[in-house]
């Protein structure tokens, strides 16, 4: 990869959906970002999508992506239970990826692919757009300034009323369904992002007749003795927002808590302190294409703004989880 960060940086889609599509609107906005080719499985439905998109290449198959020499990154949007084995391809053709998160279905999954990166000494990066939002990062530079004295709970809770039959893929095992993965995956990386790694788990949950989680609740306890207190649902709708407590005050991040456009510092005796985000460019994707971006000019095959061994570690939790409130999916039987 050329070092110059004038070298334009050629992206692959490998989807065609709704977040395949408002990620490539971002990437057209992106400095330094060309649109390259999309792929998908259907022909006909990878040329629809570089038309709509003015997308010069559209391959029907992922393997034609991958072998692609004119694309230097791909991006994955497919539903979480194909993200292993598009992931899988593209780093064994030694493809540099940025994935959709959840990153896989489970941990082991993942620990699999992050190996397969390493050992080729190809660019992995779970696409958790949150992490790298302005707004949460100052809020974890406000608590590891004191702002708010010492952390003793964070307030977290992410979820809609999704009305869908036991044919969606939202209630679908076989396709990593349930609140947790698709809403749930959120808040617990917050608390990761913010506490750090839990050392207590526990979580309650209402399931579908399919087997997966509509709605759950976690209570995860932090060194030091920090608690988060986190809710996901597809049965209701939630606040979006959360709320770190401290001895000294709080801080509100509001809707939406993966994408928010500032938050509100409070403290005992003073007056709140606004600090509004960077406006974002479109639908807010611009910042981890940038990060990317930045990284492969680098040569630098993971993020250190979104570490790999931090994906690990929330798929634990969530593993976890899963197994406290009896969610499992048939890819848990082949790890």
């Amino acid at each position: 990869m050329d070092s110059t960060h004038e070298r334009p940086i050629r992206w692959g889609i490998l989807a065609t959906g709704r977040i395949a599509a408002a990620f490539t609107e971002d990437l057209h906005e992106a400095p330094g970002a060309v649109v390259a080719a999309v792929a998908s499985r259907d022909a006909g439905t990878a040329r629809a999508f570089a038309v709509r998109h003015a997308i010069p290449r559209a391959h029907g198959s992922w393997q034609a992506l991958a072998d692609d020499p004119d694309v230097d990154v791909v991006y994955v949007a497919t539903p979480h239970a194909h993200h292993h084995p598009a992931v899988k391809m593209l780093l064994e053709a030694r493809r540099p990826v940025l994935c959709e998160k959840p990153l896989t279905v489970n941990n082991m999954q993942a620990r699999e692919l992050i190996t397969l990166a390493r050992e080729r000494s190809t660019f992995l990066m779970e696409a958790m757009w949150m992490l790298l939002n302005p707004a949460l990062r100052k809020a974890a530079d406000l608590l590891a300034d004191g702002a708010i004295g010492e952390v003793r709970s964070l307030h977290a809770e992410l979820g809609w009323r999704a009305q869908v039959d036991q044919r969606h893929r939202l209630r679908d095992a076989t396709a990593g369904g349930g609140a947790l993965l698709d809403a749930g995956a959120y808040p617990v990386a917050l608390a990761h992002f913010l506490l750090g790694s839990p050392d207590r788990i526990h979580a309650q949950a209402h399931l579908t007749p399919e087997g997966v989680d509509e709605h759950t609740s976690i209570l995860l306890g932090h060194p030091g003795g920090a608690t988060a207190s986190l809710t996901c649902s597809f049965a209701a709708t939630l606040s979006q927002a959360a709320v770190i407590y401290g001895t000294r005050g709080r801080i509100d991040i509001p809707a939406n808590l993966f994408n928010p456009h500032g938050i509100v510092l409070h403290r005992e005796g003073l007056e709140p302190m606004h600090f509004p985000a960077p406006a974002v460019i479109g639908h807010g994707y611009g910042p981890e294409a940038a990060e990317v971006m930045r990284c492969l000019r680098a040569g630098q095959t993971e993020s250190p703004l979104v570490p790999l061994d931090g994906t690990l570690a929330v798929l634990r939790t969530l593993d976890a989880v899963r197994q406290q409130i009896g969610v499992r999916y048939p890819h848990d039987d082949h790890d």
